[in-house]
């Protein structure tokens, strides 16, 4: 009896205690957490916005969390490689997809073998916001929208256009345009902005469409030459750079989001603390000026309202790919 009543009583308080444990660390996380290095893995290779944002962001995070942040590069499979790797990571916030839009809320309508789920992340906070723009090699003979329409349809099938891979955001705003004005394009899908814009410069590709920041150094120099800003204003940076709708395209309207998710899962108390964190960064005036100079906008959001704005993504943009027809390759 009195055996059973140890037993019953260790029982008990081994019960007791894994409650207490369960209990604590949720209370404690945001106070212990961050004692190691964050890594934020980008599904895209060096030298596109996404990893460009994801290195602006991890270098003024680091001193306000106390740790490094690390940018992991892990391009390929339309974002699927980048995906995957991080939902099968620990849900302890210290792995976290720095995503891309197109990858998040376009691909889902294309892949038929996608490797996650919109179940298997959780929002931290959007980062920054950024239209696409259009640019073509320098020396193309074609100074505006209007030439390179015409250009466009006096060489059917000849122009080319790259993109960060195939039902990229790059790859749909080229279908609209060819849409729009009623050219006919060829498509060379790569894996990443950053291989894109080397076959671009060195004349392999005639145009691509992408976010401003990796194209800057380069239309400055004189390499390359932008037409149009695919958004609502025209962008700082680029003053004189005219909107699609403003050339009589209005119908080529794509701005893309760069935003960190967490695997389903991660403590709330972490994520809390991670979007409060961000929020410092993203809403100093050093980072807004930084990223408007590349041709971005700082765009903090928390958790809910960016689970909001993928909700609304995902439908707006499954409508665009069917009306434009983007089939997975």
């Amino acid at each position: 009896m009195h055996t059973l009543f140890t037993t019953r009583r260790r029982l008990h308080g081994a019960a007791l205690a894994a409650a207490v444990a369960l209990a604590l660390p949720a209370a404690s996380w945001a106070q212990a957490y961050p004692n190691k290095a964050i890594t934020f893995v980008v599904p895209a290779s060096a030298g596109g916005t996404t990893d460009l944002s994801g290195r602006m962001v991890a270098q003024a995070l680091a001193p306000v969390i106390g740790q490094s942040v690390v940018v992991e590069n892990k391009g390929g499979g339309n974002g699927n490689l980048a995906a995957a790797q991080v939902k099968r990571a620990p849900a302890d916030g210290y792995t976290l997809l720095m995503q891309y839009s197109g990858f998040h809320v376009i691909s889902p309508h294309l892949s038929k073998s996608q490797s996650w789920q919109q179940s298997d992340f959780v929002p931290v906070a959007n980062l920054v916001s950024a239209p696409q723009i259009i640019v073509v090699r320098g020396d193309l003979p074609v100074k505006d929208m209007k030439e390179l329409v015409a250009y466009a349809k006096a060489h059917v099938g000849k122009l080319n256009y790259a993109s960060s891979g195939n039902g990229s955001l790059q790859h749909v705003t080229g279908a609209m345009l060819e849409q729009q004005a009623g050219i006919q394009m060829v498509h060379v899908p790569y894996k990443g902005t950053g291989p894109a814009l080397q076959d671009l410069l060195g004349g392999q590709v005639d145009l691509t469409f992408g976010t401003a920041p990796p194209f800057m150094p380069h239309i400055q120099s004189g390499k390359l030459k932008v037409l149009a800003v695919t958004g609502k204003e025209r962008l700082t940076s680029l003053p004189h750079v005219p909107t699609t709708a403003e050339v009589g395209l209005p119908g080529v309207n794509a701005t893309s989001w760069f935003a960190l998710f967490a695997p389903a899962g991660t403590p709330q108390p972490v994520i809390d603390k991670l979007a409060a964190d961000v929020k410092q960064v993203v809403q100093d005036p050093a980072f807004k000026k930084k990223a408007e100079e590349q041709g971005a906008m700082a765009d903090y959001m928390a958790p809910k309202a960016l689970g909001t704005m993928v909700a609304s993504d995902l439908k707006n943009w499954a409508a665009v790919v069917k009306s434009a027809n983007i089939q997975a390759e």
